[in-house]
């Protein structure tokens, strides 16, 4: 999704949305994100909403949160979005549950929230519903009620083949785990698996990288997700690249990385359709995260989770202790919203569609666009076939550059 900003316009306590943002609802692909903010540790290099459990008892003291009633407050949140969105059938079509550790929770207590969803919008036959996975939190067992709650996709975060570079990265499960736990998805019946890799770790060699490349594709899983390190300011990977522990990660090497990872996955049979995501067939390939780039509604469920219906979006209240008082209280956890207007819609369609393997249509585009277009076809940036065809799409090279081509095109 999109970043915004913390600060914005004020949410109604009821949480109403204007009526425009209502219109055409169920029209809309329409789908649900569960943020679960909790986590053992934080990673060096993780910048998301968690918390650890020294971290659940509110600045002043006055509130704490816990696992235990997480599922609670987040059926009592999605209650409240049944409320405002109203009479609407907005059946629903995706569902992730994202972190954090979603698997520090039962799978009884996610097969709640997922319930909670059925009930008060209804799941789309076939509907796609994913968790996000810690591979030292789950075993066959797990694995196999969370299948049984209605899970049907499963993303471990496996990073890395090597001690070392999971070391740098703070990660704490062991080398081998990750493909261990893909074999368990596929017994317990789950018919999408992912894994996540991160490439640009320092100290990670090209070797290393290939090897985990090759790790993930022995593994089995019909999608992968390979995201270049981000050193993100206030993180303990940020302080020690600061102070020259750690060295920060070069362009040139990732852009390398990029493509060997492109290369190796392609060559197994999975094919980009994403900047950041290659799978195995059409249906392997994550439908919420589509949602998300082909401007579809979705409502976020948590802590710090950000919603959108209608061009409106809102974000709630990060701290989990201040989310269960809000609800506790009977109102809305949202904290600030925002408005887009047409010109924000456009440039944020260009945005997300260009990354994807369809591109975006030509016509989105301002005359300066499409001239930025043509040149960007004349550099191998955009393929010259699609262009004809009235479309935007990104090649190999457009990939690496992929910020760059956004910019010129908007």
């Amino acid at each position: 999704m999109p970043s915004v900003p913390l600060d914005g316009d004020p949410v109604p306590r009821d949480g109403a949305l204007p009526a425009h943002s209502l219109e055409g609802a169920g029209t809309r692909p329409f789908g649900v994100y569960v943020h679960v903010p909790f986590c053992v540790t934080r990673c060096g290099y993780c910048d998301f909403n968690t918390y650890t459990a020294d971290e659940l008892r509110s600045r002043d003291g006055s509130a704490t949160a816990s696992r235990e009633t997480y599922a609670g407050q987040a059926v009592a949140e999605l209650a409240l979005a049944r409320r405002v969105l109203g009479d609407a059938e907005v059946p629903v079509r995706t569902v992730f549950v994202g972190g954090g550790t979603p698997t520090l929770l039962p799978p009884e207590d996610l097969g709640r929230i997922l319930a909670a969803v059925d009930t008060e919008f209804g799941l789309e036959a076939g509907a796609e519903v994913t968790t996000e996975a810690n591979p030292e939190t789950v075993d066959r067992d797990y694995l196999l009620r969370l299948r049984d709650a209605g899970f049907t996709r499963v993303s471990f975060g496996m990073q890395s083949a090597r001690p070392h570079v999971l070391a740098v990265l703070d990660r704490t499960h062991t080398p081998g785990r990750p493909e261990r736990c893909v074999a368990w998805a596929r017994e317990a019946g789950f018919e999408h698996v992912n894994l996540d890799l991160i490439y640009g770790t320092p100290g990670e060699t090209d070797e290393d990288w290939a090897e985990s490349l090759r790790a993930a594709v022995a593994a089995g899983p019909d999608h992968v997700s390979a995201y270049s390190l981000i050193v993100e300011e206030g993180t303990r990977l940020a302080a020690r690249v600061r102070r020259g522990e750690l060295a920060a990660p070069d362009d040139d090497t990732m852009a390398d990385r990029y493509l060997m990872a492109d290369e190796l996955l392609s060559a197994a049979g999975l094919r980009w359709y994403e900047v950041s995501n290659w799978a195995a067939a059409p249906d392997a390939r994550s439908r919420h995260n589509l949602l998300y780039w082909t401007g579809g509604d979705w409502w976020g469920v948590g802590p710090g989770a950000h919603s959108h219906v209608g061009g409106t979006r809102w974000w709630n209240v990060k701290h989990p202790a201040a989310y269960a008082a809000r609800l506790a209280g009977g109102g809305t956890p949202a904290q600030a919203r925002e408005v887009l207007d047409a010109a924000d819609r456009r440039f944020e369609r260009i945005l997300l569609e260009l990354r994807i393997a369809e591109g975006c249509p030509l016509h989105l585009l301002d005359d300066a666009g499409r001239r930025a277009a043509k040149e960007a076809v004349a550099d191998g940036l955009l393929d010259e076939a699609a262009h004809a065809h009235g479309r935007a799409v990104l090649t190999l090279r457009g990939r690496l550059l992929a910020d760059a081509v956004v910019r010129d095109l908007t």
